[in-house]
């Protein structure tokens, strides 16, 4: 009376895999992340001339610092970009360096004498944060270097609360009534 439903059978090859889209996205990603180090290259090969255009009299000892700092700057973006495509991760860092600089930067192009005291407190208060950052990162696993922290955890676990096969009764689970 009732015709049983027939499983329908999905193709054994797809044309788009998850494994395949990853792979296309990350190589959309490579590429979107070497334009990105192309034009920071020739952006700073143009922060260079300016710095040669400013050393020339008048000196302008403020607009030259700046400058000079800027290019720190995006040296560092630089390497970080470098080591995302080494690695495919982001250096926490060399990450926390560039905030460094970046802030650094910014005080000394604006002056301390100039600055209010409660930019200055809270700017304080953030290189601190970042300085611990800074060290903290020292002692952190290394995640990136076959390392899977969250594996290691689990087997761990699995170990740990693995029981002998005189323990359980057969299902994988303990009796509890001690019944076998």
């Amino acid at each position: 009376m009732y015709d049983t439903i027939k499983p329908f059978n999905l193709p054994q090859k797809r044309w788009l895999s998850i494994g395949r889209a990853v792979q296309v996205l990350e190589f959309v990603q490579d590429i979107i992340v070497i334009s990105l180090c192309l034009g920071l290259f020739c952006f700073m090969v143009l922060q260079i001339r300016e710095i040669f255009l400013a050393i020339l009299p008048p000196i302008s000892f403020n607009v030259v610092t700046a400058d000079i700092l800027s290019l720190l700057i995006w040296v560092e973006l630089f390497r970080l970009l470098i080591i995302y495509l080494k690695e495919q991760r982001i250096s926490i860092g060399v990450a926390v360096e560039v905030a460094i600089v970046s802030v650094l930067r910014e005080v000394i192009v604006r002056g301390i004498l100039e600055t209010h005291w409660t930019q200055i407190v809270a700017t304080s208060g953030f290189l601190l944060a970042l300085g611990v950052l800074l060290v903290v990162r020292v002692w952190l696993p290394p995640t990136f270097e076959g390392i899977d922290p969250e594996q290691t955890v689990s087997e761990r676990h699995k170990n740990r609360t693995r029981t002998t096969p005189a323990e359980s009764n057969g299902n994988g689970h303990r009796d509890h009534a001690g019944v076998y």
